[in-house]
């Protein structure tokens, strides 16, 4: 899997006391679709309860980092999902342009893969890691060398992930949404901000019915201090809450919307796209020239709805995953 040579330049060691400088600028310049500040390195990968440094592969030339493979596995659960004992992730790899074409991608990623077999992981997604995920998955367009070697380690795609933006500037809620927010409010629905006392039910319904990280999302970006009236909940005839939309959830940015849920057995109602467009009137009435999100599936219910409201897929992901020891 390497040459001679490759083997004696370049050294793969754990992450040490420091590398992130280093890293976050070999990271810029081996992805520039992509580049990382360093205060998102430090939140997503170094003050990731589940962050080993063992399992930061990168390589090193002399005092050069030229390379580095991120493999993380659950030190702690998460509520739904416990530890996932057989469960890795590679949340992203990179090589320095400067360092192509000797077989250091296939070196760093087959460490990265020996490091969690060590641990007993024996399914490895790339990289739809969450809490923390950079991107939910390989953008093959943008780096087609990363998915064929990808593939040639036994990465295969489970499913793509669409990530959308839709332009605000002018933004004015649609005719037939005021419209129809009106038959539904005659009809006994409830469009509003919650309360803090909703928000139990609003972390409820998240985890339950949706997925537990989209409730951790919510708890922990309420608790670092996002106002309420970034969300908008919906409430049915009988008070019970049937769905949410929200934005600035993720790492304080004011232009991401979601995350956006309506129970399933009330979708078709229309809630969801009153939701949908009574966020984006909050987004806008904020000064956003934008509304963006990473991850749907383009050809779901939620990724028609989301075109219908002038959202227009920007990227597309593949989730990959490689099953058994190699």
């Amino acid at each position: 899997m390497t040459d001679g040579t490759t083997t004696l330049r370049t050294a793969i060691r754990g992450f040490r006391t420091g590398d992130g400088p280093r890293l976050v600028e070999a990271w810029r310049r081996s992805a520039p679709a992509d580049p990382i500040a360093p205060d998102r390195f430090r939140s997503l990968v170094l003050l990731d309860a589940n962050f080993d440094p063992a399992g930061l592969r990168v390589a090193v030339e002399g005092d050069r980092l030229v390379g580095a493979a991120y493999a993380v596995r659950r030190l702690t659960p998460v509520t739904g999902t416990g530890l996932e004992p057989e469960q890795g992730w590679i949340p992203f790899f990179f090589v320095d342009p400067a360092a192509r074409g000797r077989g250091l991608g296939r070196r760093l990623l087959t460490d990265a893969l020996d490091w969690l077999h060590g641990h007993g992981r024996t399914r490895v997604d790339f990289a739809s890691y969450t809490p923390n995920y950079v991107l939910p998955g390989l953008d093959a367009e943008a780096y087609p060398e990363a998915a064929r070697l990808l593939e040639s380690l036994g990465f295969r795609t489970l499913y793509e992930a669409a990530a959308m933006d839709r332009r605000l500037v002018g933004y004015r809620v649609p005719d037939d949404v005021v419209c129809l927010a009106g038959e539904l409010a005659a009809r006994g629905y409830r469009f509003a901000t919650p309360a803090d006392d909703d928000l139990v039910e609003l972390v409820a319904l998240a985890r339950d019915r949706f997925t537990p990280d989209w409730a951790r999302a919510i708890r922990e970006c309420l608790a670092a201090g996002t106002p309420l009236d970034r969300i908008v909940v919906a409430r049915d005839p009988s008070g019970r809450l049937a769905g949410w939309a929200m934005h600035g959830a993720y790492e304080s940015a004011d232009e991401r919307f979601g995350p956006f849920g309506v129970l399933e057995e009330m979708r078709g109602s229309g809630l969801g796209k009153v939701l949908l467009h009574l966020v984006l009137e909050r987004m806008r009435a904020r000064g956003a020239h934008s509304a963006w999100f990473l991850w749907t599936g383009e050809r779901s219910p939620a990724g028609h709805l989301y075109r219908k409201a002038g959202f227009t897929t920007t990227r597309v992901f593949r989730v990959l995953r490689r099953e058994a020891a190699r």
